[in-house]
């Protein structure tokens, strides 16, 4: 296959997998989003909706999060891993948020990663799911499948994104990763992998990983 013939192979596979994608994080605004997301730095998407209950019913917006003990916020968040850090960054970022942008999350990558505790693919997530704008976040799962496929050279996160952009149409970013995440944690996995048992990997082949 050209890699362009692998790049449309990709999308009509996913499409027919999971023509519908929920976001992972569970929540209900953008600035519950943001925090979720930050959470989920170096812990899993299951771990983190199991705490974020319990840290909404402590506050669930800037405002009130802002009035918080940063201890009280690291006693609910500890099971996510970085509580001290992941605790400060929500404590100040709510602050941030009432005294620059009206206690409202801002529309703009620039913005966004201005905030403690918010990267560039923290922003992404944000821009893509809150907002609606076109963004590619990148993580561990899609990092890895597009190394595995040949469509970037996997050299770091920032390369495949920038391929990602180039390969796969605009239109398509924000369904399509969260499409390649779902297709990596089910078919896909880092350990174990079996390239007959994948719908992907068994058609247009892999690339072996060293990581």
């Amino acid at each position: 296959m050209t890699k362009q013939e692998k790049v449309t192979f990709v999308i009509e596979k996913l499409e027919e997998l999971y023509p519908t994608v929920p976001v992972p994080l569970d929540h209900y605004n953008p600035y519950t989003l943001l925090i979720a997301v930050l959470l989920s730095a170096q812990c899993t998407d299951v771990r983190v909706n199991q705490v974020t209950p319990h840290l909404w019913q402590l506050a669930d917006n800037p405002f009130d999060m802002a009035k918080q003990d940063v201890d009280d916020i690291k006693a609910i968040i500890r099971p996510c891993g970085l509580s001290p850090q992941k605790s400060k960054a929500i404590s100040v970022l709510s602050k941030m948020l009432i005294e620059n942008h009206a206690g409202e999350v801002p529309k703009s990558f620039e913005e966004l990663e201005k905030l403690p505790g918010v990267g560039h693919k923290t922003a992404s997530v944000v821009m893509s799911q809150a907002f609606g704008v076109p963004a590619f976040p990148v993580d561990t799962h899609i990092h890895r499948l597009m190394y595995r496929w040949n469509l970037t050279n996997g050299k770091n996160v920032m390369q495949t994104e920038k391929d990602a952009k180039r390969l796969f149409p605009k239109s398509l970013w924000n369904k399509l990763h969260l499409q390649i995440i779902f297709f990596g944690r089910e078919y896909c996995p880092a350990r174990g992998h079996s390239v007959e048992r994948c719908p992907i990997c068994s058609k247009i082949g892999r690339k072996s990983l060293s990581q």
